[in-house]
Order: C-alpha cells, then structure tokens, then sequence
C-alpha cells in the first residue's frame, strides 16, 4: 500500500492535468482521477510497476468515455481554465485559451484521440488499445478531430501543437 501511495503523490499534479485536458472540466476531472485511483488501487499487485502511470491513463480514457456515454452530452470547457503550466515560457496563456477552447468542441472520443497523442505522446497502436478500439477508428477521429480544430482554430495549417507546449 506504501507502493501504491509513494505513486499517487508524484503522480497526481499529472493526472490531474490529464483529466482537465480529456473532461473540458475541473471538477469532473477531480472525480475522474479519484475513480481512476480507486480502480487502480483495487488491482494494484497485478499491475506493471513500469508502466503504473500508463495504466491509470487507460483506465481515466475508458472511464470518461463511459460516463459519456451515460450523459450523451457535451461538457463545455470552463472559462478560463489552465491546462498547461502557465509558469512555462512557450505556454502563453492566449494559447492555452484558444486550445483549451478548440478542445471542447471535439466529441469526447475524438477528443480523447487528441489527448493520447498529442498530450500523453501515444502511438496510434498505443491509442487504440487504450480506447478499445481498432488503429483505423483511431486515425479517422483523428483526421476528424484535425479537420474540426483548422476550422476551429481559422487555419489552413496542420494543427499539431508541439510536445514542449504540452505539459
């Protein structure tokens, strides 16, 4: 149990940031990452001491979009919310506004998509797994998520944020 806590005190600043990014919403994220802790403590002694954190975020992915699914509607991105670590110099604050925005037009899954990949670094093979999902599914709500955010974001450019602006 000593393991399990020693994880969840260096891990939590991160996951929360996570469930910020993949909810739209602080609270949510909250409940989110508490319920992912929860399930996780449950089966932490059959879980890859490597890889905890890429659990937990496995865990945080499917929960979301099971309680989606429940609610079948849209959480709004509250005003004015951080999602970077605005003590970082490449995370201006207008930035992280106008993604934070973009962000919460996306469908859940699709948001999720972008998460994984441009957030938590995943492969699409990584993402697919992670969402149960097949690597095609993955790509076409990319290339959704991509096409909605251009349009969103009023650029022509491939919207690929870098992995530095990213915490």
């Amino acid at each position: 149990m000593e393991e399990f806590e020693d994880f969840v005190a260096g891990a939590l600043p991160e996951l929360l940031r996570f469930g910020v990014v993949l909810t739209g919403d602080r609270h949510r994220a909250d409940d989110l990452v508490q319920t992912a802790l929860v399930k996780t403590m449950r089966r932490w002694s059959s879980i890859d001491r490597g890889q905890p954190m890429a659990y937990v975020r496995r865990v945080m992915v499917t929960t979301q979009l099971t309680w989606w699914r429940r609610l079948r509607r849209e959480t709004a991105m509250p005003e004015g919310v951080d999602v970077v670590d605005p003590s970082r110099p490449e995370a201006a604050y207008d930035d992280q506004d106008e993604l934070a925005r973009a962000l919460a037009v996306l469908p859940p899954r699709q948001r999720a998509v972008v998460v994984l990949r441009y957030y938590a670094g995943y492969s699409e093979a990584e993402i697919a797994e992670t969402m149960g999902c097949a690597p095609g599914t993955v790509k076409s709500q990319s290339a959704k998520a991509m096409r909605t955010l251009r349009r969103v974001l009023h650029t022509d450019e491939d919207v690929r944020p870098p992995a530095e602006a990213l915490p």
